[in-house]
């Protein structure tokens, strides 16, 4: 549950898998001090426009390295045919028969995937300019003093954007969405994603800065069962929590003890 439980990569990867053209190739991300890195098989070079213009959007997001995408076009135009040394041999989509091959090249031209066809160009080239949007949706909340600490995610669906992640009270959820619907370009606000819980800022600064994880110091008078209920909301969470963090005994935590909070 975001913001608790869930590192930056891991909301990284969730909004990625969120994305039709992303959902299915099994990106990989990485995050340290805001930084992330995403790598995996892109069926092309433009895809790298795209896992950035997602990404970009997550809150704690400072950079996004695509260096490791690698592209699978690059692989299937650099392949030999050295078999044929005529006009199809530019055609590295084919190594097959040389006569089969030349009489194909109209179909596969037209049966490449969509992400070489011009209308993939286009789409990215729109949401690109979307993600614009987003962004400076995501600037307007940062740059207020009561949202800034915050754990709030920018998403963008279409023309419209979705808020996701917590603030302290109904008037910080009333202020996000008037400050995202006051962007120019943005058609609608999402915000069943973007809900309340009182003292959010405390609780979503503790974080572990190594891996992303949010950690809590276990006070006098804790129980698992009101820690649960303070990142949950549910005091029946409390064996998530102990099996997350080894604890054999939910009865038994003791003071200064450092209890990490599952997703």
């Amino acid at each position: 549950m975001w913001p608790f439980g869930k590192s930056t990569a891991d909301r990284v990867k969730d909004a990625l898998n969120e994305q039709p053209r992303l959902k299915d190739l099994g990106l990989q991300v990485q995050e340290k001090g805001g930084n992330v890195t995403v790598t995996g098989m892109v069926p092309n070079d433009r895809y790298n426009n795209l896992v950035k213009v997602v990404a970009e959007g997550i809150n704690g997001v400072k950079s996004v390295d695509t260096s490791g995408l690698i592209a699978q076009e690059a692989p299937q135009q650099a392949q030999p045919t050295p078999q044929d040394a005529g006009p199809s041999a530019s055609d590295n989509s084919f190594t097959s028969d040389p006569v089969d091959s030349s009489t194909e090249i109209p179909a596969s031209s037209s049966a490449r995937p969509a992400p070489t066809a011009p209308e993939f160009e286009a789409e990215v080239k729109e949401m690109e300019e979307r993600s614009k949007i987003a962004k400076a949706v995501h600037q307007a909340i940062r740059n207020n003093g009561e949202l800034k600490d915050d754990p709030i995610d920018v998403l963008q669906s279409g023309k419209s954007v979705i808020l996701r992640g917590v603030v302290d009270s109904d008037h910080e959820q009333r202020l996000a969405e008037k400050l995202a619907r006051e962007v120019a370009g943005v058609s609608g606000v999402d915000i069943s994603g973007l809900r309340v819980a009182a003292g959010v800022k405390q609780l979503s600064q503790e974080k572990d800065t190594g891996t992303g994880d949010t950690v809590y110091i276990v006070k006098p008078g804790d129980t698992l069962g009101a820690i649960a209920q303070k990142y949950y909301g549910n005091v029946t969470e409390y064996k998530k929590i102990a099996h997350y963090n080894n604890i054999s005994n939910p009865d038994l935590i003791t003071v200064g003890q450092q209890i990490r909070i599952p997703g």
